[in-house]
């Protein structure tokens, strides 16, 4: 859930993503999905891999990562 703050801000945030938690570093109503550059707002975001600090819109988008990482490997 957001803080006071963050629901009042507009734009893209920049958010630190950790193992099940985030932290909102620059205040924003999104973030973009990595995989397709879609706009997922905070409310909204469930999928984010702390490793490679990046969001995903989908599970789908989270499978397609992992697969192109396995490929770069």
């Amino acid at each position: 859930m957001l803080g006071r703050f963050e629901r009042s801000a507009s734009g893209e945030a920049t958010v630190e993503y950790g193992d099940g938690t985030m932290r909102v570093v620059k205040p924003g109503r999104f973030v973009r999905c990595a995989v397709t550059g879609a706009p997922i707002e905070l409310d909204a975001l469930r999928y984010w891999s702390a490793v490679y600090q990046e969001a995903y819109a989908t599970p789908e988008a989270v499978m397609q990562r992992l697969r192109e990482r396995a490929v770069e490997v």
